[in-house]
């Protein structure tokens, strides 16, 4: 069976489960613990970050990569069309999708992380001890901006990037308004990475998620509980009941 070496929270995870899911493959989940978890997976594949698949006795790191190599080994419901014309634009929304949702959610979310303690508990995987998650709440939001001043999520920087997501959703919105998928009447690649880099903004409607059910649904309050974005949601969570296993 195939092994996805992830973080249940990590986008990039969830891009890969999804190219599972949609593809129908069975695969076992190993979480990577932080720290040590992390210098273990670096023993086996020299990489540090999640997502890894491994095959058999290989081990494919990064998502996109993950991608190529299920269409090359698993051909059934590709990934990425091909008619060259539609695979160079399938690449490129996922490419974009990757630098841009990616990034530009892990620094909204911190907005909401440094700011709500409750917010911050919750977002832990329901396995977590009590203890843990305690220890979470407490952390005051002002030591969390200076972890975010030290990685470069300054204040300006989070209010750049949740105005530049307004305007990637807003685009998003205006691809899908007559379309049932980003590129036409079939779903690709690009579907499947904004699908999952944009977990983080709003979560799922669906037990998708090692997440209390509470969170269902819920996310950047700016961003899930606009009416605007909700056509993009509402196709988001379409695709997750069509290809997701729960």
């Amino acid at each position: 069976m195939l092994e996805l070496y992830q973080w249940e929270l990590s986008q990039y995870s969830e891009k890969v489960r999804l190219c599972l899911d949609y593809k129908g493959l069975e695969y076992r989940k190993i979480e990577v613990t932080p720290g040590i978890g992390q210098v273990e997976l670096f023993r086996l594949t020299g990489q540090k970050q999640v997502p890894v698949l491994k095959d058999g006795h290989r081990y494919i790191v990064d998502s996109t990569e993950i991608a190529k190599y299920l269409d090359s080994e698993y051909p059934d419901r590709p990934l990425i069309p091909k008619d060259k014309k539609k695979r160079a634009q399938a690449l490129l929304l996922e490419d974009w999708a990757d630098e841009t949702m990616g990034i530009k959610g892990r620094k909204a979310l911190f907005a909401a992380i440094s700011q709500d303690q409750n917010f911050r508990k919750s977002l832990l995987p329901v396995s977590t001890p009590d203890i843990l998650k305690s220890v979470v709440e407490g952390v005051p939001g002002d030591f969390l901006n200076v972890l975010g001043f030290g990685v470069g999520f300054t204040p300006d920087i989070i209010n750049s990037a949740i105005a530049s997501l307004k305007q990637d959703l807003e685009i998003l919105t205006e691809l899908l308004a007559d379309s049932p998928y980003l590129l036409g009447d079939e779903p690709t690649i690009a579907d499947l990475a904004v699908a999952g880099l944009s977990i983080l903004l709003k979560f799922p409607q669906g037990p998708y998620l090692d997440l209390p059910e509470s969170l269902r649904g819920k996310g950047l309050p700016i961003l899930a509980d606009n009416p605007d974005y909700e056509p993009f949601f509402t196709w988001r969570d379409r695709l997750y009941e069509q290809f997701r296993k729960p």
